[in-house]
């Protein structure tokens, strides 16, 4: 099989959620482009994640099918398991396979600490962190029956690296790490049976940022290509997460250091007392740089 066979999507389904506009639409035109037939998920929230209006995405998959592409809308909330395990089910019922996950749904939600709401925290989670579990647990009998599947989760640079930290994202950094940690178990628990799994930390100038419109930079086709590469028979290696932003990708995870015997020597810094810890916090504290 050439690299051009395992970049196709030929016969292919992917389901492609928060497809209205912006990251999920350019993902979902891309995938299409390479032959899959895409289901584009939306219920048409608002920028706050509360709300429905269908009207986006019917108008996002008739823009794509006046360019010829195979793509069909889907209604459907996956915010609870039973809805999320519904829409795998109709995919599944109408074209007997799927192929790929791409789960892109989501906003961001600002609310200092002083008055973070527990209903708007549980609805992030829900939708950022226990969606794409719950999308993956319908979808990986099927997944294992083809001995084939790509899931692709989204994480945020905001939740990874504190300088870019931004005040009032404790919910959204709190549900885009759990899905860092999703990824790596997921990973491990696909990888026998040719199912991949991996995050995408995407930056671009979307109806999530405040831009209508077209954007003068950070485009969404920038980060496209990589999540599609995600989704495609030529990426063999789950655990990842990719960032993208700007047409610039960088795949990254967490290693540990060599010869550490976890978790009895993690070749650190000992210490026996509060005092030593305390004395010896500048040699603990040495940030780690991302090699390139």
């Amino acid at each position: 099989m050439t690299i051009n066979d395992t970049l196709s999507f030929a016969g292919q389904v992917a389901l492609v959620t928060g497809a209205a506009g912006g990251l999920g639409r350019a993902y979902s035109r891309l995938l299409a482009e390479r032959g899959a037939h895409v289901v584009m998920q939306d219920v048409g929230a608002a920028l706050d994640g509360t709300g429905t209006d269908p009207r986006r995405i019917d108008q996002a998959v008739a823009r794509l099918h006046a360019q010829s592409l195979s793509v069909e809308a889907s209604y459907h909330g996956i915010d609870t398991r039973s809805g999320a395990a519904a829409l795998v089910a109709d995919i599944l019922q109408r074209h007997g396979r799927l192929d790929a996950i791409v789960h892109n749904a989501g906003w961001v939600e600002y609310q200092r600490i002083d008055a973070v709401d527990e209903d708007r925290f549980d609805h992030m989670m829900a939708v950022a962190a226990k969606a794409p579990l719950w999308l993956a647990q319908a979808a990986w009998p099927a997944m294992q029956a083809q001995g084939h599947g790509r899931i692709v989760l989204t994480t945020s640079d905001r939740a990874l690296y504190p300088q870019y930290v931004q005040h009032g994202l404790a919910a959204y950094a709190a549900a885009k790490s759990a899905a860092v940690g999703i990824v790596n178990v997921l990973a491990a628990e696909g990888a026998a049976h040719g199912i991949v799994v991996n995050a995408v930390s995407p930056v671009a100038k979307t109806r999530m940022w405040g831009v209508e419109g077209e954007p003068d930079e950070l485009h969404p086709e920038g980060v496209a290509p990589g999540v599609v590469f995600l989704a495609s028979r030529a990426c063999i290696e789950g655990g990842w997460i990719l960032r993208a932003s700007n047409g610039q990708f960088h795949a990254t995870r967490l290693t540990e250091a060599e010869g550490v015997r976890y978790p009895r020597d993690l070749r650190a810094v000992s210490a026996l007392s509060i005092e030593d810890v305390a004395a010896q916090w500048q040699d603990m504290a040495t940030p780690t740089v991302e090699p390139r």
